[in-house]
């Protein structure tokens, strides 16, 4: 399958779910998790930063259309597609990890943990992004540090799941013929 294929197909799964499934689901309603940022998690190294941003942008604007914001989730999404490139440049610091695989997993950046890292990082910046927007609106800095952490943590063990149980098969390519 090729690789605009896969992507588009995952936009739009990863969106149905995201709004038809876990946004529904709010625990004493301050956790929300959300999976749909694994669109731009999941996005192949060879993406240029530019592109990365304008998925990341259509992504939250696809999903504030369907909830009616004013653009929380495409600042968020737009912020970790941003920052993504150079926690992958942190992480994965020998030459040659985004030529031999395709996009991030737990086998292209070097394990579990290099993985968790990523996931969580990125989930803490964009749950502190998208809340921190939803604190200047309405108030209340206990309530975006509780709903920050809780979404934080119920996300990142729902992406670790995912990973697991989608496991995406990539092959580690060389330059030899």
């Amino acid at each position: 399958m090729s690789t605009l294929v896969k992507n588009i197909i995952r936009f739009i799964l990863l969106i149905l779910v995201q709004f038809f499934v876990l946004d529904k689901v709010h625990l004493n309603y301050m956790i929300t998790p959300y999976i749909y940022i694994l669109f731009i998690l999941w996005m192949p190294f060879k993406f240029s930063r530019i592109l990365q941003m304008i998925l990341a942008f259509l992504l939250g604007f696809v999903l504030d259309s369907f909830h009616h914001n004013p653009g929380f989730h495409a600042a968020a999404c737009v912020l970790i597609a941003y920052v993504r490139p150079f926690l992958i440049n942190i992480l994965v610091p020998h030459e040659g990890a985004e030529s031999n695989y395709e996009e991030p997993s737990l086998k292209s950046l070097g394990g579990f943990m290099p993985y968790l890292v990523y996931a969580g990082v990125l989930t803490l910046l964009h749950n502190s992004w998208l809340f921190m927007l939803e604190a200047l609106q309405f108030g209340g800095v206990w309530e975006f540090i509780v709903k920050t952490m809780f979404s934080t943590l119920i996300s990142v063990v729902l992406i670790i799941i995912t990973e697991l149980l989608f496991s995406r098969k990539q092959q580690f390519r060389t330059n030899t013929v």
